[in-house]
């Protein structure tokens, strides 16, 4: 399930996925993985699969200002 798209990112909370909440970060063939962290924990890097690290930063940044939506879209997919 497409999450959303932000500055040519595409966000993915996958529906058959596993805990902790997490999104991945699609941009051109790279891939990055973040945890959501929750409403008293900041989001953190789970990996970087290939993603520039320009590339990366700027997906991390885009999640912490996102955290909650994506938290929600999380939920509403996990239950």
């Amino acid at each position: 399930m497409e999450a959303s798209r932000q500055d040519g990112f595409k966000f993915i909370i996958y529906p058959n996925d596993h805990n902790p909440p997490h999104v991945h970060i699609i941009k051109a063939a790279a891939e990055a993985v973040i945890y959501l962290g929750s409403e008293d924990e900041p989001p953190s890097f789970r990996e970087n699969k290939s993603m520039r690290p320009k590339d990366a930063l700027k997906a991390f940044k885009i999640c912490c200002e996102r955290q909650k939506e994506l938290l929600d879209e999380w939920r509403n997919t996990h239950g």
